[in-house]
């Protein structure tokens, strides 16, 4: 059995994207988000699209570029006062932004990912958060169902990956970037450091090579 090319340049990567597609993207303020990637659908010019993660940093950083350019019609994502051109985006009525608590956003990524209906939480109820969502109550306490998420793509960001794609992380770095492979159709990871398959200790693999369906190098075309 052949085993997939799973390492492409970014110029192959770039090509995946489309419009309005819905991204999904790791990161914290920028740290472990795959900057290359985010350069790559900039330069593809994909528009319309909705993108699904933590943050959007800061208008320099992260997915910040995107939002800059005008690429982005839908964000869910839990904060945004670190990039002001979201918020006047947002104002201006530019750009549709959902905000979700950080805890339950990547409950429903995990719920995505593991094929679940979705998730109760008690978190947001009697609050703007609840608007427009299903309530239940277990035990006398009242719950918020919220939906699984899932992305046409996920771009993530990794230290280290062999050939058949298992990622390693680095430190803070690994945030969400985990979770957000699992709740993908297809997902690209940008590395750091490309070695040969066998080289990476099992023990310390985070992301099995089976989730992951391309690879790009950091600083390489």
């Amino acid at each position: 059995m052949s085993i997939p090319q799973k390492v492409v340049s970014f110029k192959e990567a770039e090509q995946l994207f489309r419009d309005g597609m819905t991204i999904m993207f790791g990161g914290f303020m920028g740290a472990g988000t795959p900057a290359g990637l985010v350069r790559a659908l900039l330069a593809n010019g994909a528009n319309n699209l909705t993108m699904i993660g933590n943050d959007t940093a800061f208008p320099e950083s992260g997915v910040g570029p995107l939002i800059v350019n005008k690429r982005v019609r839908k964000l869910i994502v839990s904060h945004i006062g670190t990039n002001p051109e979201t918020g006047r985006q947002m104002l201006a009525n530019e750009i549709e932004v959902q905000l979700v608590p950080q805890g339950t956003l990547i409950e429903q990524i995990r719920c995505g990912g593991a094929g679940l209906g979705g998730v109760l939480t008690p978190t947001g109820v009697g609050t703007i958060v609840e608007e427009g969502k299903t309530k239940l109550t277990f035990d006398g306490v009242e719950y918020l169902v919220e939906r699984p998420l899932r992305a046409d793509i996920a771009i993530i960001k990794a230290k280290k990956a062999d050939r058949i794609g298992n990622l390693v992380y680095e430190r803070a770095a690994r945030n969400f970037n985990p979770l957000i492979a699992l709740a993908a159709d297809l997902v690209i990871a940008e590395v750091d450091e490309l070695v040969e398959t066998g080289e990476i200790d099992p023990d310390v693999v985070i992301t099995p090579g089976a989730l992951v369906d391309k690879i790009v190098l950091a600083g390489r075309n």
